[in-house]
């Protein structure tokens, strides 16, 4: 691997800047039939929660142009099955793994922090897009209390590095980012998908049992890109850029806008070997210009 593609992720040292999003890689097994996923900088898990959950009913997917409407309700093991039967297998790919976290009450986040403490890992990705039900149903990351206590509480019992995924749907997203950095968060990771809606004109009916699904793809892409950079120009701790992510020239676009390094999600449904692609394009591409990754990185913040 070129060592011109290195970046430096928090003190996280990563092959290049290329992390698998969560939900669109799996636990990695799934693509090594595609490409070999050591050569990536990092995967990052499937959403995981303190206990097991079946999802949402009915449609989960469903194409949009340039993109896709996703209700998948964080369907996955729960972090005992998850520590016990998934973490060693994604450890053993050689690579850097972000476990992402999410809950429903404070406590779930804290009590599923205190299991992961015992285990090996790079970071935590801590979805805080999750509806806190105590509090009604309004997501921890849409309002800069809620975000900022959940981080906080989060802080004070883990031992490992947490990059906070943020909602673009929250209203203002500069001041949650300033919020859960004053808590002591790593860094962050945005965009988590953009609220949406689809209907089925044949069936003459909503498509999603839950109403509204998460837009992800190219579609998000200048919508990211901008709360990107609105972010990195406020906050000192580094970034994770990702939303519609699917050439090298889009990594680029986010190094530049504010990154440190990106995630890499849509695409991945679009293209298997899109992770192999796009860091052989980028190394090209770096070794034309006679450049490193790091001439990127906030060039235009």
């Amino acid at each position: 691997m070129d060592s011109r593609l290195k970046v430096d992720l928090a003190g996280i040292e990563l092959k290049n800047p290329i992390i698998m999003a969560s939900g669109t890689y799996g636990y990695g097994e799934e693509f090594k039939n595609y490409y070999d996923p050591k050569i990536l900088g990092g995967i990052a898990s499937k959403g995981i929660t303190r206990f097991p959950k079946p999802g949402n009913t009915g449609t989960r997917i469903w194409e949009t142009p340039s993109g896709i409407l996703n209700s998948i309700g964080l369907e996955n093991p729960g972090v005992e099955e998850f520590v016990k039967d998934k973490l060693e297998k994604m450890n053993s790919l050689g690579t850097k793994i972000f476990v992402n976290l999410g809950g429903n009450t404070v406590e779930e986040y804290v009590e599923a922090v205190e299991i992961l403490n015992d285990y090996e890992f790079d970071a935590i990705e801590l979805n805080i897009s999750c509806p806190n039900v105590k509090e009604g149903g309004m997501a921890f990351g849409m309002e800069v209390d809620s975000a900022a206590n959940v981080v906080k509480k989060v802080m004070n019992v883990t031992n490992k590095k947490v990059f906070v995924k943020l909602s673009p749907n929250a209203g203002d997203i500069v001041s949650i980012a300033k919020a859960v950095e004053a808590e002591g968060a790593t860094g962050i990771s945005l965009i988590n998908t953009v609220l949406g809606m689809a209907v089925d004109v044949d069936r003459e009916e909503i498509v999603f049992d839950n109403v509204y699904a998460g837009l992800s793809g190219p579609a998000v892409k200048p919508i990211a890109l901008r709360i990107l950079h609105q972010v990195a120009k406020e906050v000192s701790i580094p970034i994770i850029g990702m939303g519609g992510i699917s050439n090298y020239r889009d990594v680029l676009e986010f190094l530049m806008a504010g990154a440190t390094a990106v995630e890499v999600g849509t695409y991945n449904f679009m293209n298997p070997n899109a992770g192999q692609k796009i860091i052989n394009d980028l190394e090209n591409y770096l070794k034309g210009k006679n450049k490193k990754i790091d001439d990127f990185i906030k060039k235009l913040v």
